[in-house]
C-alpha cells in the first residue's frame, strides 16, 4: 500500500508540479488547499479543476476569518496595489503575508496526522528566498525538525525543488507532460494574468528561457 502523502495545493505553477511529482514518487495524495482571503483565490478553482480530473481526494479548507490578522500585504489587503516588476525589486515584499507557511504547514501538518500520512510536500523554491523568508532552506528544515516532534507521530516537510529554481520547476514538469494551460500564477484574481507582477514576471521567463510557450492567458499579450 501506498505511504499517504499530503500535497499543499494552491493551484499554481510551483504546487501543480510538486502534486505530480508526489504521484510520480508513489505516493497516495492527499491534496489540500486552503483560502485565507488572498486576492488570487482564482488559484483554487484551477486546483480543483485539476484533483477532480486525476480523481485525488481534495480539501479546500476556508480559513478566511484569519484575513483580518494577515493585513499589510498585497494579497490579502484591498487597498495596498499588487506590485509589478521582478522578485528581486525591494517592492515585491509588499507580497509577503504574515507568516503565511507557518500557519499552512501546521495546518497540513495537523491533517497529514489525522488521516495517517507521512509526509507534506509544499513548493518552495530558490527563486523565493531572497523575498520570502518562509521559503528558504533554513525555514523548511527548522518546520521539518518541529514536525518530527510536535506529535506522537512523525510527519516530515518536504519541499522537492527547494534548491532548484522556476526554471527547474518547469523543465521537470515538462519532462512529467504537465499542462500548465491549468494552473494560476498571476497574483491579481482577474479574467487574464496581468503579466506584470513579480509572479507572471517568473513564469513567463522561466517559459522564454526554455523555448516554449506559456499556454495562459494575459491581459499584456
Amino acid at each position: 500500500m501506498a505511504e499517504k502523502a499530503v500535497v499543499v495545493y494552491s493551484g499554481g505553477m510551483d504546487s501543480f508540479t510538486v502534486l505530480h511529482q508526489a504521484i510520480q514518487d508513489g505516493k497516495d495524495v492527499h491534496a489540500l488547499s486552503f483560502n485565507y482571503g488572498q486576492r488570487h483565490s482564482k488559484e483554487l478553482e484551477y486546483a480543483k479543476a485539476v484533483c477532480k480530473e486525476l480523481g485525488i481526494p481534495h480539501l479546500i479548507n476556508d480559513i478566511s476569518a484569519i484575513n483580518q490578522l494577515l493585513q499589510g500585504s498585497s494579497l490579502t489587503s484591498d487597498d495596498i496595489e499588487v506590485a509589478e516588476g521582478h522578485y528581486a525589486s525591494e517592492n515585491m515584499k509588499s507580497t509577503v503575508v504574515p507568516n503565511r507557511n507557518m500557519i499552512l504547514l501546521s495546518l497540513a501538518i495537523g491533517y497529514a496526522v489525522s488521516i495517517g500520512a507521512d509526509s507534506v510536500y509544499y513548493g518552495a523554491h530558490s527563486g523565493d528566498h531572497e523575498i520570502y523568508p518562509d521559503c528558504r532552506p533554513e525555514f523548511v528544515e527548522a518546520m521539518n525538525a518541529v514536525s518530527q516532534i510536535a506529535n506522537y507521530e512523525p510527519v516530515k516537510v518536504y519541499s522537492p525543488f527547494l534548491y532548484q529554481d522556476k526554471i527547474a520547476i518547469l523543465r521537470a514538469g515538462v519532462a512529467m507532460n504537465l499542462d500548465y494551460g491549468k494552473t494560476w500564477t498571476c497574483y491579481n484574481g482577474r479574467e487574464k494574468a496581468c503579466g506584470k507582477c513579480g509572479s507572471c514576471n517568473e513564469r513567463l521567463e522561466a517559459f522564454a528561457t526554455l523555448g516554449l510557450t506559456d499556454p495562459l492567458e494575459y491581459e499584456s499579450a
